[in-house]
């Protein structure tokens, strides 16, 4: 199957999943994940119709950008400090902010461009010592530290990453608590200008459409679209 073929493939099981949740079609963002595939294949995929592009890693976007159509990039990896400066004039939302020290340097360089950027909390949900994200019960007091001390930095949602399951199923219990905390984000009184939840962003290849029975508004789909990735 092309590219094109696979992504209608895994747009109609979206929309699908997004119907059964009570949700249109259009409430659910496919997101297509293109880590170490080439800048051929992103347009390859936009001209399937993807409107927002995935990337890991800074570098990914960097090498890349300039030889891919007009898209929403999304930066969905760990980031480091010293790369937000490359990064934040190219992409529409970063991912995967979970200390108070990575909103300041993004606050500080969104600022000197003139942008507010925005941003999701990454959870770690089963509390993963190899993964990046915050433990849910420090999520509130983070997000109202950035809110006080980030002018420049809107928080849009959350981002969830389950450990690995041997079926979808099995993550459902860790999407349906990421929307738990999604729903109570929507209950917290705080500055407009820097706090919108409207995004939770939870599911990829394997498991999205139980992502998006249990309230996904983005989904991250990598190899299901572009096959098996390259890793350099």
């Amino acid at each position: 199957m092309s590219i094109q073929e696979r992504y209608n493939e895994i747009l109609e099981r979206k929309n699908a999943a997004a119907i059964r949740s009570g949700r249109k079609p259009e409430d659910v963002i496919l997101m297509a994940v293109t880590k170490t595939h080439p800048a051929s294949q992103l347009n390859e995929v936009i001209d399937a119709g993807a409107t927002d592009i995935g990337e890991n890693k800074v570098q990914e976007v960097l090498e890349k950008y300039d030889d891919v159509k007009p898209v929403r990039w999304h930066l969905i990896g760990h980031l480091q400090t010293n790369k937000v400066k490359s990064i934040v004039d190219k992409v529409v939302m970063i991912h995967s902010v979970d200390s108070l020290h990575l909103a300041k340097e993004i606050n500080k360089r969104s600022a000197a461009i003139g942008k507010t950027m925005d941003v999701l909390i990454e959870i770690n949900s089963a509390m993963e010592a190899t993964k990046s994200g915050i433990a849910a019960d420090e999520f509130k007091n983070l997000v109202e530290e950035i809110v006080s001390e980030c002018p420049n930095v809107r928080i849009c949602g959350l981002m969830c990453i389950p450990p690995m399951a041997a079926t979808p199923e099995d993550n459902r219990p860790y999407f349906r608590q990421a929307r738990e905390m999604f729903e109570e984000m929507k209950t917290w009184d705080l500055a407009e200008e820097q706090f919108a939840p409207t995004v939770l962003s939870m599911g990829m290849s394997g498991d999205f459409e139980v992502a998006i029975e249990e309230g996904a508004t983005i989904v991250r789909v990598g190899s299901s679209i572009f096959g098996p990735r390259n890793y350099r």
